[in-house]
């Protein structure tokens, strides 16, 4: 999975349910000129996997002001992430997100992105891709653990920030927080201030 920060992304053409519920085919590369936050979970109808769900639906418009677009993938087919979407969220739904979720129903893209499990499931792989198509960003958590959709878009945030500026970003980097010029006199004067 590690392997593919800094590689092309894996190219994929699959069957996805859209924003509006339509079922369409989704190829990735088809997308190239926008950020993605392309993000595994295990399985529809399940526990941890609502909750970052909603969550990364919730954060939608801070992905979108950034220009970049959320993709979700499971081996669920595409009528099971309908019916999941159909299904009101006081009873185990998910109910209408607006991002289009991938269906992996041959595990080939999950196993493409090196996070199928037991060749059965996908572990919570995430996985941030540039606007060329580059995997700039790659973790994965185990299943029982959620991940943290505030760190996916400070992520996209630093690779933003480093493209337009040519900083790079220190540990716990914030947007208006002060980066660091790559260079030895950089990390010195960085470390420095923070001393």
């Amino acid at each position: 999975m590690t392997q593919l920060v800094t590689r092309e992304a894996p190219d994929f053409t699959a069957d996805v349910v859209m924003p509006d519920n339509s079922f369409a085919e989704f190829k990735l590369s088809a997308h190239r000129g926008k950020y993605i936050v392309l993000f595994f979970y295990p399985l529809d109808f399940t526990f941890v996997c609502p909750s970052e769900i909603i969550a990364f639906d919730k954060a939608l418009p801070e992905f979108k002001k950034r220009n970049c677009e959320v993709v979700s993938v499971s081996i669920d087919s595409k009528f099971s992430h309908l019916a999941w979407k159909n299904t009101p969220r006081e009873h185990g739904g998910i109910g209408n997100v607006q991002f289009p979720m991938v269906a992996d129903l041959k595990k080939t893209i999950a196993r493409d992105y090196g996070v199928l499990f037991n060749d059965a499931i996908a572990l919570r792989g995430l996985f941030l891709i540039d606007k060329d198509g580059k995997v700039r960003h790659a973790v994965v958590n185990d299943l029982p653990l959620g991940r943290n959709v505030d760190e996916a878009l400070r992520m996209v945030d630093a690779l933003q920030f480093f493209e337009k500026n040519g900083e790079v970003c220190p540990a716990n980097w914030k947007p208006g927080e002060k980066a660091m010029k790559p260079s030895a006199d950089g990390v010195k004067e960085y470390l420095k201030a923070h001393a």
